[in-house]
């Protein structure tokens, strides 16, 4: 009995090893990393203080350059602050990066919600999303470094 060569190959889906990666999988894996990453990053600045100097945490490069602090200047701080349950300190180091964070964690939990279900999400910012969260960056860089 001769066989053809298409008849001899392995059944199943396409892909490595005859072996298809659910869609689920494909679209969730980034919403999951972020997060594990996100959890691990916590545990690592838990244990050391921004606010004190050689706890080797980055610096901002802007900062380095310009001596001027960027909008995003402070995150570190503001997080060590907020995983410590301090508020006031946490709005202190910078207060946009702090009232955007609810706005931030919707987004998280609707991309990963979407990754979950097996859907791509795209950001629903566009072009007119982009550039006022362009020029709100901008207007706290110069009011943070006016006052």
């Amino acid at each position: 009995m001769v066989t053809s060569a298409k008849a001899r190959r392995r059944p199943g889906p396409p892909g490595r090893g005859g072996f298809a990666v659910p869609e689920r999988l494909r679209t969730a894996w980034a919403p999951v990393a972020v997060l594990v990453g996100g959890v691990a990053g916590s545990a690592y600045l838990w244990s050391r203080n921004p606010h004190l100097p050689g706890q080797m945490l980055p610096f901002c490069p802007w900062r380095k350059v310009t001596g001027l602090q960027c909008p995003g200047c402070g995150g570190t701080r503001m997080a060590y602050d907020l995983l410590h349950g301090d508020l006031a300190a946490a709005w202190h180091d910078n207060a946009a990066l702090l009232l955007s964070l609810p706005l931030v964690a919707a987004g998280y939990l609707v991309w990963l919600r979407h990754g979950l279900a097996g859907r791509r999400w795209q950001p629903p910012l566009g072009r007119r999303g982009t550039a006022v969260l362009l020029g709100v960056a901008t207007a706290w860089t110069v009011l943070r470094n006016l006052l």
